[in-house]
This record gives C-alpha cells, structure tokens and sequence, in this order.
C-alpha cells in the first residue's frame, strides 16, 4: 500500500510524475494555479474553454506538465489529471474522495509509481458546511489509498496491460504557508481507514478454499496480537457447549470446522460498543441449494465479519477512547446428509426454538446468536450488526446503499451521520409491528423466514428478537459488499463495505 506524504508545494513546482488535481465543474482556472497554466502553455484554460475538459464528476482528463517538457530535471509535473468534482454545489468529501481514487487509479494505469494530489484549499474554503482542509485532506487521503488497490495476489500469469507497477508514494501537496500538522494527523486517519477497509476486500476477495472459519479466526488472533487486545476462539465443541445452538445448526452440513471469535479492545471507559459481522465464509444454501449461476459469489458472504475485523483493528490503530467488542460467528453453510433439514427446529442461544423453513435463511440464525450472546455476556451500551442478509435488500435499495433497521432512534441517527461523513450511506427502513407476524411459527417461538413480502424487514425482525432490550441497529449490507462495475475508487468485486462507517461511528461515540 502506498505511503503518505504531505508537503507545502506550489502546483507548478511539484516535481511528481503525475499530479491530480481536483477540479469543479465550470470553474475557471483558481488564482493559485495561475502559475501552473502559464508553465503549460495555458493549456488548462485552453482545455475548459473548448470543454474538453469540464469537471464533470467522475471525469478524468490527462494533460502534460511542464515536467514532461523541459527534460530531465524539468520543475513540476510531469502529467497533469484533471479529476471532477461536479458542480460547486455538489462539493462533499464523497466527490473529493472518489476525485482521489479516479486520479490515483489511472495513474497506475499510467504507470506511474508516485502521484501527488493538489489539496484544493479555495474551493474547500469557499463551500463552507462539513467541510475544512483536515477532513478533505483525510477524504483525499483515503480514496488514493483505495484507489491505488488491486486484488492480483492470486494471479502468476499477466497479460501486458495487467502488469502495472504498484503506486508506492502519494503525496498530498498543499498551498506554502499552509499549517501542515493538521493535514499530516487528518491524511493519517485517512491512510489507516483506507489500509484496514482494503485489508477486509482482500479477506472477501479470496476464495473460500482459502477463507474458511479457521482462517478467519486465525486472522482475528494476528489483530488481537499485533494491538494486545483480548481473543476468545470457540471451536465447534465449544460452540456447542457454550449453548450456540443456531450457528452450530448451520455449521452441521460442514466437514470444516466451524469457528465464534471474540476480540476486545479496552480503549475507554464504560459499557463497550458491540460490532457484530456475519461470516458465511461459503453460502451454499444448505440443502434449500442456491442455483447454480453465480454461486461462486458466495464467498463475500462474510463481507459483516470482515468489516467488523478490519473496523476493530482500525479502531485500535487510531487508538480510539473506547471500548469495542467484535463478535464473528464464522461458518460455511453446505448440504450433506448431517445438514440440518427444512422443518427442523433448533434452540438458539437466547434459549429461543426457531423452525428453519428454508436453510438459506442461515445468516440470520448465526448473528441471532452472536447478538445474544454480545448482549447478555457485555451489556453493551449499543450494538451494531453488518451482515449480507438478504436478497430483498438489493431488490429494494440496488448497490448504493445500506439497509438500516433497528430498535434506538439515537443510534440509528448516529449511523446516519457516519454514513455522510464516511461515503457510505445508509437509508433507513421501519421496523412496525405488523411485519412481526410473518415470522410466526406454528410450532416453535419463531421461524427463520417470513416469505418474499417485505424480506429485508423481516430478516430484521428476526435479529430484533434476539437483542433484548440492547439498543442496537442492523445494516443489511447484501447490496453494496460486492461490486460488478468499477467505480472510481472500487474494482470489480468485494468492496470492504462497512469499515469506514463502523469506525466512524464509533469515533462519533468516543
């Protein structure tokens, strides 16, 4: 990943092989590059008067610096990429961070191995609301980071276009005179999100042969050793003594040892903050099997139990003022003749039956049980679940945001806030008693589905039931932790969804 620098340096002088510069749509050229439009011949000006170049968001327009143009030793870039923000109105740290990922990105494609991006100080000052120079410089910070990150680690063979260098130093350049202590501190918070959220994309990423539950808990004891925080592992043996009854149903179809991870980190005083994540490390369907077609997907299904790994362990980076638990319940759900069956009940960990209808209802029974046992083990002062759980979510809310449900006004706000200021945006769905009634059961206290209507709230409804009187808050996640376009920080596939929200909330509390 790449390092970080942050230095006071006049666009025209920074001497970086390609420069990124942030630009609004239908500006003219700001005061403060004046000097490097006249080094380039007028070229910028030139550029937005014929509208080549327009700001437009997303857009990425190259032009060469005066760096390319004078030989070797040449002040100032060598490239230039024009990366748009949209119009001024628009302007949010979400525009500037995807400016930085887009500019990053195609600087690797260019290349290059180091990049600068020109911190937009006039534009920043003149939007006023949420935004000043620290949390722009970490929003820049982060999408450079996540822009720069490729998943090749698996690959032996490259075609020529595939094999580009890694960029290996990203350099955020501010106007001279510009208090840099600030920036520095900000640019670092941004560099630690970025790194954990793609810490979690490479743990979704990899297939499930090489992600099974005992590698995931092998990879919670490496966070717990490097920041000393506390590891508790449950093998299946302990699952099952420990009374974890709906995980240690859906981990029976399994000859792969199923796992229940717990890590604590005592940052701060008072009742914790609970994180839970689901870790389906392979979704089959049990023996209600998925169709063939994109199965091989299912390896993101742990997409909540990386996020709430990477979120800890960017919370003990940061060294954050609070205390946070991370409960991961880690288990493959497969047929085979000890699979559990549809009309089985099961006893849960809250002591709870629950019929199962359809065995690829799994992931809620897994969290069900982590979220009691959050709750009657660390009477948390709030929890927060990220789990992949339902297909209605993507039928409801496409790939753009995150499915809210839960039982606490406050938190729920909370989580609203954090997902502003992180880029990732929830929307928030009711929890009315009348959806209750769908999970009825016949012959055991709840069953596991309550059919197609309303599928995203009935999941949540089921978690509900399993929280007690925990203030707590579900983020369905199903929509947005995997990726089949590129966006302009965000590759084709896992997206490490959730990271920045969770340690964003949790910051807002500490």
């Amino acid at each position: 990943m790449p390092k970080i620098d942050v230095v006071a340096v006049s666009a025209e002088r920074a001497q970086l092989p390609v420069l990124v510069v942030p630009w609004l749509e239908g500006e003219p050229v700001p005061d403060v590059l004046r000097n490097l439009d006249a080094a380039v011949g007028g070229a910028l000006a030139r550029a937005l008067e014929k509208r080549d170049a327009r700001g437009s968001k997303d857009e990425v327009f190259l032009l060469y610096g005066p760096g390319g143009a004078g030989g070797a030793g040449a002040a100032g870039p060598e490239r230039l990429l024009l990366c748009g923000l949209g119009k001024r109105a628009d302007l949010s740290l979400e525009r500037l961070r995807r400016a930085a990922g887009a500019g990053v990105s195609r600087a690797r494609a260019l290349r290059a191995t180091q990049v600068g991006i020109w911190l937009p100080v006039s534009w920043v000052a003149a939007a006023g609301g949420t935004l000043d120079l620290a949390n722009t410089a970490q929003a820049l910070v982060e999408g450079a980071v996540l822009g720069a990150w490729r998943f090749d680690e698996l690959k032996t063979v490259f075609e020529d276009d595939e094999r580009t260098p890694e960029v290996e130093r990203v350099t955020l350049c501010a106007h001279p005179g510009t208090d840099l202590a600030a920036l520095r501190a900000a640019a670092d918070t941004g560099r630690i999100l970025a790194e954990c959220q793609n810490l979690a994309r490479n743990w979704v990423n990899r297939p499930a042969n090489l992600v099974t539950p005992r590698v995931l808990a092998d990879e919670a004891q490496e966070i717990a050793r490097r920041h000393g925080l506390e590891a508790t592992i449950l093998d299946r043996a302990g699952i099952e003594r420990e009374g974890l009854g709906a995980l240690a149903a859906v981990a029976r179809g399994s000859e792969e040892e199923p796992r229940f991870i717990v890590l604590e980190c005592a940052g701060g005083k008072g009742a914790p903050l609970a994180l839970v994540g689901k870790g389906v490390t392979f979704d089959s369907g049990g023996l209600s099997l998925k169709p063939a077609d994109n199965m091989e997907t299912m390896k993101y299904d742990m997409a909540g139990a990386a996020a709430a790994l990477a979120a800890l362990d960017a919370i003990a980076r940061l060294s954050l003022p609070a205390n946070v638990v991370a409960v991961v319940p880690a288990t493959e759900n497969l047929p085979s003749g000890r699979a559990t069956r549809p009309g089985d009940v099961v006893r849960s960990y809250a002591g709870k039956t629950i019929e199962i209808l359809n065995t690829d209802a799994e992931g809620r029974l897994i969290v069900a049980d982590a979220l009691a046992y959050a709750a009657a083990k660390y009477k948390p002062a709030a929890m927060v679940d990220a789990a992949t759980l339902t297909g209605a979510c993507i039928v409801a809310l496409g790939h753009q945001a995150i499915g809210l449900l839960g039982n606490d006004e406050g938190v729920l706000a909370e989580l609203e806030r954090a997902g502003a200021r992180s880029g990732e945006r929830v929307w928030r769905l009711p929890l009315w008693e009348e959806y209750r009634e769908q999970l009825r059961s016949q012959v055991a206290d709840i069953k596991n589905t309550g059919g197609r209507p309303a599928g995203v709230i009935t999941g949540a409804w089921f978690l509900r039931e399993f929280v007690g009187d925990v203030a707590w808050a579900h983020l369905d996640i199903a929509g947005t932790a995997w990726a089949e376009t590129e966006g302009p920080y965000q590759p084709k596939g896992a997206t490490g969804v959730g990271v920045r929200l969770l340690t964003e909330w949790v910051r807002g509390r500490a």
